[in-house]
């Protein structure tokens, strides 16, 4: 870090969301404190996605939203995390909100004349109630996720987003042929498909960005066409796909429905 002494945080996501990078949190906390920088991570794309041990790398915050891999329901709630050393330091710069008071004196005189008695660590941070659907639909799928581990999840993962990258890597024009013609007609496709995600399992989740050499927004259309929702980034030709270990199956593969949206381009 060769602005590191000049810098007073660091603040990175857990992964990449366009790449599906995933990053060395660990690492990069420890040359973080080496500096007396402070370290955050938006954990959007890493959260439900895979292991995280934040407190044994001395993560100091993060944050993240719960819709993506932990399944909330669209707009669900978010969740914050403040490392445990942290608990009691009430001088950290925070928005207040007399939900941060605690619990047992909320309603006491005190908190209505603004001096607040704050809880100590994350809720310390809160700034009013909780909206009561959005904790619902984000138990609801905590309860799903209680019924195995991440580790578990993870070894799936690895399995099956490896068999994923092995049957793109074995995709070629030539085996790309367009079964929407008649056999005497049948032509090859011209499409071609790059991963830009890491083949390193140690330096990805789930997710395979994929670089096409068609229109992106061409093959989510046909995607869509198949029952098949895919997001396609526009601006940069990439599309992400994602088999998630918490409900897919090895027969349930992306790929399935990528060949004949490819050999239409």
């Amino acid at each position: 870090m060769e602005e590191g002494d000049s810098i007073a945080l660091v603040y990175i996501p857990g992964i990449q969301y366009l790449t599906g990078q995933a990053f060395d949190l660990k690492a990069i906390t420890e040359a973080a404190h080496s500096k007396g920088c402070y370290m955050g991570t938006d954990l959007a794309h890493a959260i439900g996605n895979i292991e995280l041990h934040l407190t044994d790398w001395g993560v100091d915050f993060a944050c993240w939203c719960n819709y993506k891999y932990v399944c909330s329901s669209p707009a669900g709630i978010a969740g914050f995390y403040l490392h445990e050393k942290h608990a009691y330091n009430f001088d950290l710069p925070r928005m207040m909100g007399w939900w941060a008071h605690k619990r047992n004196k909320r309603f006491d005189r005190p908190t209505l004349n603004n001096r607040l008695d704050m809880q100590p660590g994350a809720v310390g941070f809160t700034m009013t109630t909780t909206p009561c659907l959005d904790i619902v639909t984000l138990i609801a799928s905590l309860n799903v996720f209680k019924l195995t581990d991440m580790k578990t999840l993870r070894e799936k993962s690895r399995l099956l987003t490896g068999y994923y990258e092995l049957l793109l890597k074995n995709l070629s024009s030539d085996n790309l042929e367009s079964d929407q013609e008649p056999k005497a007609k049948k032509k090859k496709s011209t499409a071609t498909v790059k991963i830009i995600t890491p083949s390193d399992p140690d330096q990805r989740g789930c997710c395979l960005a994929l670089k096409m050499s068609c229109s992106g927004e061409e093959v989510c259309k046909r995607m869509l066409q198949r029952g098949i929702t895919m997001q396609c980034h526009s601006d940069t030709g990439v599309t992400r796909t994602t088999p998630s270990p918490l409900y897919n199956t090895f027969s349930e593969h992306p790929l399935h429905f990528t060949i004949p949206s490819l050999i239409m381009c």
